[in-house]
């Protein structure tokens, strides 16, 4: 027998988890049980919530009532956006596995699971509309797409851009991705079908693995990528060691018709030091669809800027990402449990 702990919230429900869970391939019968976390709210009230467990951790916010009970004895906990939080993962002594399915992982306290070798399975709902997105970006950034479409509805009819020097097509940059994890090597796949060239940073993959997967990729140092990379693209979660990890040095080191694109954290970037990057046009410009505060204050320097193109977290929204996470991570977890390997389990 196994037992499942699974924890809806207000956009994937608990019944949804069940169903995934009812078939996992794990020893039978497979008793669920099911929580709800603040599902009643509406939906400008749950992003409140999302917001403080995004900015604030597992611990800021409240867990389901009674959970900690039901956590003693289960094997299994899967969520979406719900907490993971220290509290819960000491109650549940015999548990074997976490799985989550949301575009993060600030809602588990990762580090506890560490403590107690318990391994996570973050299944990224959102990976191919994100890495959509960034080409996107890519493309809405070095050609002006944004910023000619910001002028002409000013009733102005621009032709000349500040990148005009050097102004080209995608297949003539390089891209310098700052971590590979599963949106990373999706980006890097569609780059490949372009005929980019890519350099890219991350000290933790197995090289040869991706190598294996057919991946045309040239690693190198982080400061030999911001040197030559014509776009940067960060991929990497918010850690103790990445916070702030793109600061004036690295920024400092980047071409003047470089460009910053971001698509994954703001914390991972240094907010004074990105800004007066772009105030002194040290770099072309950059793209970001995650800001330090959202919404967005009309104050906010990052409005004054005229180089950088700002979407309103928009990355991973599509229609169909959130209703299936729950069965991509019941597909992830059920090869995991065959072959005891995923690029979807977290490196803690």
């Amino acid at each position: 027998m196994s037992k499942v702990v699974v924890v809806g919230d207000g956009l994937v429900s608990a019944e949804t988890l069940a169903e995934a869970a009812l078939d996992l391939t794990i020893e039978e019968p497979i008793e669920v049980v099911k929580y709800q976390w603040f599902a009643d709210l509406n939906k400008e009230q749950f992003q409140e919530k999302i917001k403080l467990i995004e900015q604030k951790g597992p611990e800021a916010v409240e867990i389901p009532a009674g959970i900690l009970t039901d956590l003693a004895d289960a094997e299994y906990l899967l969520v979406h956006i719900a907490p993971v939080s220290k509290a819960m993962i000491e109650a549940a002594t015999q548990l074997k596995l976490v799985g989550t399915c949301r575009g993060g992982v600030e809602h588990v306290a990762v580090q506890e699971l560490k403590k107690k070798d318990i391994p996570l399975i973050h299944v990224i709902r959102n990976a191919e509309p994100v890495a959509d997105f960034t080409l996107g970006l890519f493309y809405a950034l070095t050609r002006n797409i944004a910023f000619s479409y910001q002028q002409v509805k000013e009733a102005k009819w621009p032709k000349k851009f500040a990148n005009d020097p050097y102004k080209t097509t995608l297949a003539n940059l390089k891209v310098g991705l700052v971590g590979l994890g599963y949106i990373g090597k999706l980006v890097v796949k569609r780059l490949n079908s372009l005929g980019v060239e890519v350099i890219a940073y991350d000290p933790f993959v197995n090289k040869e693995a991706i190598r294996a997967e057919g991946l045309s990729i040239t690693f190198v140092e982080l400061e030999e990528l911001f040197k030559t990379a014509d776009i940067v693209s960060l991929h990497v979660r918010v850690t103790p060691e990445t916070k702030n990890m793109i600061n004036a040095d690295l920024l400092s080191l980047m071409k003047p018709s470089a460009y910053l694109v971001n698509t994954a954290r703001p914390d991972i970037v240094d907010k004074a030091d990105f800004v007066e990057a772009l105030q002194m046009n040290m770099i072309a410009g950059a793209a970001t669809d995650v800001v330090w505060e959202e919404p967005i204050r009309s104050d906010d320097p990052l409005l004054d800027l005229d180089n950088l193109v700002i979407t309103s977290h928009i990355a991973g929204d599509t229609i169909d990402a959130i209703p299936r996470s729950p069965y991509l991570l019941r597909d992830v977890l059920n090869d995991y449990f065959e072959s005891g390997m995923s690029d979807m389990l977290v490196r803690i």
